[in-house]
């Protein structure tokens, strides 16, 4: 019988929908390793982002917003079905590199998204929304695509996590045709972005997830771009690259690669682009418009890396902060006053936040939480703490552990010395000065804290290597 009633309920919104489309549109845009400070309005003065920085004024700015993990394939787990990446058993990037000469073996996580989850796309379609996909995946392969996790329309998403033939058309890519000679990927994305809108069924709210391969490595550079970066480099006093070491790993300290400059840029072009067509098309009042990253920056590697985060510690694939702290906007429907929000957030917030917004009841146990009540000045996040688990060893050279947060205290515990770092990001937010020696108390209770979650969200495990040679 409550089977009869959920379908009846369901036919009646549908009916509804289709009548007349009363719910906001949905636009989720993700910047494939944006670092926290890669924008205008967060802090670059080389990068140039004017059409984010003006989506920016009409935004909420969480300023204390984090990626559910330092790769990227567990964020975007995280953000399809609002879960710990732990919970989903999707911690490390896909395939990852599961060394075998190591002292720790990782653990064997799954290659691609269940089927069984239940995605935000599922949830919106379900509730009359068209979903439409574009851009990066990188949650499994044929089977596993954006087609088969509840969007209509899949354009550019499949399997790999890069752009495999680079950010020119021959794009190598099933899910993308080539365009014409001196196509650039970023903007082939968003033409076809805009043309889903376009030609959407006007009665129907949509779903949008813009997914960027920007600015991924390959760092090629944006040709229309590339002279501008250059020569405001050549004019600048502070051009000389400056570095220090992480661990085996070099840590870059300041931002002057022109080529990342240049593929910066270009994503900005787009999302002017895309905010343009909206405001042509009478969309962008009644749009619920999500700007993030699926981690940080690409700033610590065994070279001279693209770009820097500094004055947060380490990068993309770390879990200090500069690995997991992201730039995220998040403009509502209709015209709100905006501010800057302090308050922790993380990636599976979106996936709650996004169903309050479209006016959804969700029926899923997950890990987010709803940030509307925030936006709307009803109530702060309810939260304690927040969790990574990286259990893996990765390019940047980081080793496998788990950290977390709990008010501005930041635990990091590492497999390999089985030690633990404390630090208090409120005095220390480069997280240079370990106080775990100085506040045992504190120490025991975060790990405990970090155990019990570990625990509850049924994370895996490493091993030790039984053939590692020393």
């Amino acid at each position: 019988m409550n089977q009869i009633f959920k379908f009846i309920f369901v036919f009646l919104i549908l009916i509804s929908c289709n009548s007349k489309n009363t719910r906001p549109n949905i636009i989720l845009i993700l910047v494939d390793d944006l670092g926290w400070n890669d924008l205008g309005y967060s802090g670059s003065t080389f990068y140039e982002t004017p059409n984010i920085d003006s989506l920016s004024n009409d935004s909420f700015k969480f300023t204390n917003a984090y990626a559910a993990s330092p790769v990227c394939s567990p964020t975007r787990a995280s953000i399809m079905t609002g879960k710990h990446p732990a919970r989903v058993n999707i911690t490390d990037w896909i395939p990852g590199i599961d060394p075998k000469n190591k002292p720790l073996l990782g653990p064997q996580d799954l290659h691609e998204l269940p089927l069984k989850e239940i995605t935000i796309a599922e949830k919106l379609k379900e509730y009359g929304y068209k979903t439409f996909y574009a851009g990066k995946w990188h949650l499994g392969s044929e089977g596993f695509y954006p087609e088969d996790n509840g969007f209509d329309i899949n354009v550019g998403g499949f399997e790999k996590g890069s752009p495999m033939g680079g950010y020119y058309s021959p794009y190598k890519n099933p899910k993308l045709s080539d365009g014409p000679e001196g196509e650039y990927l970023t903007d082939r994305l968003t033409n076809e972005s805009i043309s889903l809108i376009k030609n959407h069924d006007k009665n129907k709210p949509f779903a949008l997830f813009l997914s960027f391969y920007n600015i991924h490595t390959p760092i090629q550079a944006n040709l229309k771009h590339i002279d501008y970066f250059n020569e405001k480099l050549s004019k600048m006093d502070d051009n000389i690259v400056r570095t220090k070491k992480e661990g085996q790993a070099i840590t870059r300290l300041n931002q002057t690669n022109a080529k990342y400059a240049s593929m910066v840029y270009a994503i900005d072009e787009n999302v002017g682009k895309l905010i343009k067509k909206l405001k042509d098309y009478g969309l962008y009042e009644n749009s619920l418009i999500i700007f993030t990253s699926d981690n940080g920056g690409l700033s610590t590697v065994n070279r001279i890396a693209p770009t820097s985060v500094y004055p947060l510690r380490a990068g993309k694939g770390w879990l200090y902060e500069g690995g997991v702290r992201i730039p995220q906007l998040i403009k509502v429907p209709g015209n709100t006053k905006t501010k800057k929000i302090k308050d922790l957030t993380v990636s599976y917030d979106l996936f709650p936040t996004i169903v309050d917004f479209a006016g959804i009841k969700n029926d899923i146990n997950i890990d987010g939480i709803s940030l509307m009540p925030t936006i709307k000045e009803q109530s702060k996040i309810n939260r304690e703490d927040i969790y990574w688990h990286f259990p893996h060893y990765h390019g940047s050279l980081w080793k496998p552990g788990s950290s977390i947060r709990s008010g501005d205290w930041k635990l990091i515990l590492h497999y390999e010395s089985n030690k633990a770092e404390l630090f208090n990001l409120n005095k220390d937010p480069g997280e240079l000065n370990d106080l775990s020696s100085v506040f045992k108390d504190k120490k025991e209770i975060l790990l405990k804290k970090l155990n019990d979650l570990m625990n509850e969200t049924n994370a895996n495990k490493v091993s030790i290597n039984p053939n590692f040679i020393n």
